[in-house]
């Protein structure tokens, strides 16, 4: 097989099998460990046809690739091939992900000081939030609760940073929103008194 394959390429089975080989496993893992990131991120996220179509492809490409492996089992760089290209392949998965920035979170502003600056600020630029009056280990605080999607996340932290460089946020992901235009920003620029 390996040979047969060689020849189809036209080069020797020695650099079809210490050269070609190996690179194939390195893409094919890297390409799966992908898929299996974004499948996991798109279940999390309630895409059931997506994740269950990237599923398939997941599997087909391992299935390749340990098929290759067990195919030239004495080939040792195959190993590390395979190895490499998982390592990677968690690597490219994770830059896609952020890349995409898919999913909804909640961030958690909590602030001593100039607490409605930070509040007044985000809904003069258009986003939506829940305040509320706490009560810390050090005294009085403010609360702000923001539902948004994932990719608003380095403009709303940069608006926090901006007004109070002191403020203390927290990012969680969540799985569902309830409402999908608690999602959308309002018309920047329109201040409100409270949160709907």
């Amino acid at each position: 097989m390996q040979s047969s394959f060689a020849d189809f390429l036209g080069i020797s089975p020695e650099i079809f099998g210490y050269v070609v080989l190996p690179l194939m496993i390195f893409m094919a893992r890297i390409s799966d460990v992908s898929i299996n990131t974004l499948r996991i991120i798109f279940m999390l996220n309630d895409r059931r046809g997506l994740s269950t179509v990237l599923g398939f492809f997941e599997a087909f490409i391992w299935l390749v690739a340990i098929g290759q492996i067990f195919q030239n089992i004495d080939n040792i760089l195959s190993y590390f091939a395979y190895a490499g290209g998982f390592a990677t392949g968690i690597w490219v998965g994770m830059h896609i992900e952020g890349k995409l920035a898919i999913g909804n979170v909640i961030l958690r502003v909590i602030t001593q000081r100039d607490g409605d600056a930070v509040a007044n600020r985000l809904r003069y630029e258009g986003y939506r939030m829940t305040e509320v009056d706490a009560t810390g280990s050090q005294g009085n605080v403010k609360i702000l609760f923001l539902v948004m999607k994932r990719r608003q996340i380095p403009d709303v932290t940069h608006l926090i940073q901006e007004t109070n460089p002191k403020a203390f946020y927290t990012i969680e992901s969540i799985k569902k929103v309830s409402e999908a235009t608690a999602l959308n920003r309002i018309v920047p620029g329109a201040l409100l008194t409270g949160a709907e």
